[in-house]
Parts: structure tokens; sequence; C-alpha cells
């Protein structure tokens, strides 16, 4: 299943791309743009992991780095039954961890220095377990495919806003007339949301089933459900530096690095924090009133 879904992301936003490039370059913008999708369907497949952990500054460490941090992984993808990930460390001081990679054999787990100071040991296991329930259940693949897309499609729309100002969609003008600054308007907008909308799609609905699977691994869902309660106010009080500058990798955290910038339930990357701790704590019959 998750081979068809991740078939049909690369589809999808390789068509909006097309569309994209269509709409700031004409027909020479649509084949430019399907050589460049081509490349990066190839790319994101075998690079995505590393272009994600580089974006956000993480460096891989070993046992003798950060014990605690190194031997908490090692007995979840134990206990998981998984390959050991390779481990990565953030420098920040917002708490929050996401894994990536293509398979559980080339999985990669990263954290915050934030998250190893503020969570005690049993809370660390929860959020650790949480996203190497990502990797059993190999959303990562798509997280990081995703996360690349999108970057690089409003990437694209922010560099036709300057084009525009320098007379570039008159060869647009041209064949369609004033349909062709319309369009590039259009999609200027639209682009960028579009793919935000397609992150979600495949990012909601995916936290729960790995705060559920993080829990059986950890063997305690209070760990992750006080873990959560931890993140959500930091994340709301100090949004992650690296994702303001990445937001297209906000969907792979957690929870909502850019918690602190209210967009509202629609254009959240993560389903309401307060839903899974009450899921997580139904899960021991201790469901708060």
């Amino acid at each position: 299943m998750n081979a068809l879904r991740t078939t049909a992301l690369l589809a999808g936003l390789s068509v909006l791309l097309v569309l994209v490039g269509g709409a700031f370059g004409g027909k020479g913008g649509m084949v430019i743009a399907l050589i460049f999708a081509g490349a990066m369907n190839l790319g994101s497949y075998w690079f995505s992991d590393r272009m994600v952990l580089k974006m956000h500054g993480a460096r891989e460490i070993s046992a003798a780095d950060a014990p605690e941090l190194y031997n908490v992984v090692r007995e979840l993808a134990q206990s998981a039954q998984l390959p050991m990930p390779r481990v990565y460390i953030m420098e920040s001081d917002t708490p929050n961890a996401f894994a990536t990679g293509r398979d559980p054999s080339h999985a990669a787990v990263a954290a915050t220095t934030g998250l190893l100071r503020l969570m005690n040991r049993e809370e660390l296991r929860g959020v650790l377990a949480h996203e190497l329930a990502h990797v059993r259940h190999r959303d990562t693949l798509i997280g990081a495919v995703a996360a690349t897309f999108a970057g690089a499609i409003t990437m694209i729309a922010n560099m036709a806003q300057w084009a525009m100002l320098f007379g570039g969609f008159r060869g647009n003008d041209e064949e369609g007339g004033a349909g062709g600054v319309l369009g590039g308007l259009v999609m200027i907008v639209l682009a960028p949301l579009a793919a935000t909308l397609i992150q979600m799609a495949v990012s909601r609905s995916r936290e729960f089933a790995a705060d559920k699977g993080g829990a059986d691994i950890a063997g305690n869902p209070m760990g992750l459900a006080n873990a959560l309660r931890k993140l959500e106010q930091a994340n709301q009080q100090h949004p992650m530096a690296s994702a303001t500058r990445n937001p297209g990798t906000a969907h792979m955290f957690i929870v909502n690095p850019l918690a602190g910038v209210n967009i509202g339930k629609l254009f959240s990357t993560h389903p309401p924090t307060a839903e899974r701790i009450e899921r997580l704590e139904a899960m021991t019959g201790r469901v708060r009133m």
C-alpha cells in the first residue's frame, strides 16, 4: 500500500511541477519542468533523506557522542525488530525529532538538543518509538519525497515572482495575451498551497498510526502522551529556526515545529495534539475528563 501511495505522490507532485513550469515558461517551461521532475523522482528516492538532514544541520553521532540517545534508539529498534538506524543530533533549543530514509535498512532518526534536555527517559523513549513506528510503517520515504518536491515547487514559485518583475512572462503574453500573466499569478499562489495540501494528505492520518505503533514499541503510551504535552507547549513558544527556513519539512517532525504560527486546523500538518494525547491515554484507560 505504501509503495502505491509513494508512486501516486511522485506522480501527483510531478504533474504539479510540470503545470508550474508551463505557467511560468509555456511549452518550453513544461519540457524543462518534466526533465526536472524526472531527475527529482530519482534524486528524492535515493537522496531525499540526506537533503532533509542537511537542511536542519543534523550531524551523525555514535554511542560515544550521546550514550543515552544512542542506547535508547538501539533498545527500541531491537524491540521493534528493526535494523539499527543512523542517529543524528540537531543543534536547536526547540525540542523535536523526525525520522527519514527510503526503507528500514536505510533509516535515520534525528533529535534536537532541546529534546534531550527537556525529556526524561520514559518520554524520550516515547518520542523515539513514535519515529521508529514511522520507519516500520515505511512512512519515511513518503515524508522525505513530499518535503523535497514541496521545497522545489515553493522555490520555483518564489523565483517566478522576481521573473515577473523583469518581464519573465512576456513570452506567455505573446502566446496567450493577459492569460499568461494571470496564469503565472495564480500558480505563484496556488502551487505552494497545493504542495502543502498534498503533504497534509500523507501526513496527518499517519501520525495517529505512529502514535499507536510507538506506544506498542515503547510498551507505555503515557511516555509519549507526556512528551507530546511538553513538545506542544515548547514549539508554540519557540518555533524551530531551521524549520522556519525550510517549512516544507514541517510535516516530518513529531509535532509541528512551526506551531507558534497558528494558521488553523485545516492547514495544520499534524492532527491536534490534544486529540493525540486523548487517544494515547485511552490505550491505558486513563482518559482525563
